[in-house]
Order: structure tokens, then sequence, then C-alpha cells
């Protein structure tokens, strides 16, 4: 296991304060202000820790309120709004100096039986046959090297490999509105299901958008041609899976409007089950010219 890894994990190991209030604090992110990943991550953490362990996340709806302040403590709040038989649901506020930065509503359910379909895989490139962030990252001259080590220095805690070029890779001309990445966390990882479905909720939040970049041939903060952040995220847990092992990223941008980006995504397993669903909106603007 990677030594970010372990720290990300520490990270997500929340104190509790009382039976459902729990304190976190941050790491590193490459933009100044907390991680969108990290605090719904860790906002799941404190849901999770109060449902029974029979019961699994199933989905997630958060709002990001405002920007969260890297150096303080955050405080988690849980909610328990129901304990039906089969359904668990709580409401988790994050909040710092006084002010709520993060709302998330998380549903839990047991294992049961039902009907069974799902979307196909789309076709990709064994991640074995791709590029490592390292190796593409240290490739592009283009970028300067404190946001190339900013950018690998986030990529510590998970294997992450872009099917294509990144936004910040290649831009000045629109492309499809289509990005695909697999990941993996960099170690192995205890069998705890909520464990991976909350690595997964922390990957989920840095590509996402990407879609709506290449959309508009724009490479992101990395290069300066906008500016933006998470406004929502919502995330629709299907079929177990595990996240130290590979997981296909397919992510798309269906609008882009009144400064605003929508992406949309599916995660698969390597041997092809639909295991995620995801949908972000965040503000996409282009930055004014003096």
């Amino acid at each position: 296991m990677s030594q970010a890894l372990r720290s990300l994990l520490d990270l997500l190991d929340l104190e509790r304060i009382e039976r459902d209030i729990f304190r976190g604090r941050s790491h590193f992110a490459v933009v100044p202000r907390v991680f969108g990943g990290q605090v719904a991550a860790q906002a799941l953490v404190a849901a999770g820790r109060t449902v029974p362990e029979d019961r699994h996340a199933h989905s997630l709806h958060a709002y990001f309120l405002r920007p969260g302040d890297p150096g303080a403590p955050i405080v988690y709040t849980v909610d328990r709004i129901r304990d039906g038989r089969s359904f668990t649901t709580r409401r988790v506020v994050a909040v710092q100096h006084g002010q709520p930065i993060f709302h998330l509503s998380a549903s839990f359910q047991t294992r049961e039986d039902g009907l069974d379909h799902q979307a196909p895989v789309p076709a990709a490139p064994d991640p074995a046959t791709l590029p490592t962030s390292d190796e593409r990252l240290r490739g592009y001259g283009h970028l300067p090297a404190e946001v190339v080590e900013r950018l690998l220095e986030a990529r510590e805690t998970v294997d992450l490999r872009y099917v294509d070029e990144p936004p910040y890779g290649r831009f000045g001309e629109p492309r499809e509105p289509h990005s695909q990445v697999w990941f993996r966390a960099n170690g192995k990882l205890d069998d705890d299901p909520l464990l991976h479905v909350v690595l997964a909720t922390y990957v989920s939040d840095m590509t996402l958008l990407d879609s709506v970049l290449l959309a508009h041939g724009r490479g992101g903060w990395a290069v300066g041609d906008v500016v933006g952040a998470s406004l929502d995220h919502a995330m629709w847990f299907h079929r177990p899976f595990r996240a130290d092992e590979w997981l296909l990223y397919d992510q798309e941008s269906p609008s882009a409007y009144g400064g605003r980006g929508l992406g949309q995504a599916r995660i698969y397993t390597r041997d092809g089950r639909l295991a995620i669903s995801v949908i972000q909106e965040g503000v996409v603007r282009v930055p004014r010219e003096h």
C-alpha cells in the first residue's frame, strides 16, 4: 500500500465526538480549498457508521455549499432520518467556522434478490496498455512544473489512467464530450464494503467534468482557461465492487449552459459489471478578460 493511500485511509477514519457527530481533517488539494471528493467521502463514512453492518450504501445525493478551508477541522453531524425494514436513510451536514459547507443524503439497503439487467460495458483498452499518470504528465512540456507536481501528488492515492489525452494534455480545439479513465486504489484494501464505496466516491470527483471541458477545447484549471467548482453530486451503487481492482469510469457531458456544466458517467468492473452511476453539475466559467 502506498504511503499516500495509507494517509488517505487515516483521513477517512473520522474521530467520533458524540453518538452522531464526527470530526475530520483535510490534506493536500490541487486547488486552495478542500477537495470535494474528500468531503463527500468523509460524509459517507459518518453516515455509514450510524447504520447496521448488514445495510450497504446504494445511493447518495450531495450539494457543495461553500469552499472548505483545508486548515480547519470539519464537523459532520448525522441525522437518523429513517430506519425501515430494508432501507436506512441518513442526512449529513458538514460544518466549518460555524457554517455548513456540504450537505449529503445517503440511503442504505439490506442485500436482496431482484430483477437484473444493465447497460453494456463500452469498449476500452486494457489499463495495462495505458500510460501511468507519471508517464503521461511528465511528457507535458506546456504545463508548469509545479502544476505537474501538484497533479502527481493528487494521484498518489490512486492509479488513474486516461484512455485518451486529458483536457490539459491537448486543448484548443473542441473534442467529443466523452472521456474514459481506468482507476484503482494504490494498494490492497480490506473487505469492508463501505470502504470500497467511500474510495470510489473520493475518486469520482476527480475527472467527472473533464467531458465538459473537452466539448469546448478547454484545458481546465491546470492551464487557467476556466474556473469552476462542483455544485452537486449524485451516485447510485448498483453491484458490489472493489476499489482496489480496476474500474472503468466512462464519462460524458450532455449539456453546458449558464455557467454550469453537467457530467454523467457509469463505472464498470473489469469483467463488465455496471457497478456505479454518477451525475455531477459544476460551475464552469471562462475567466473574464481585463
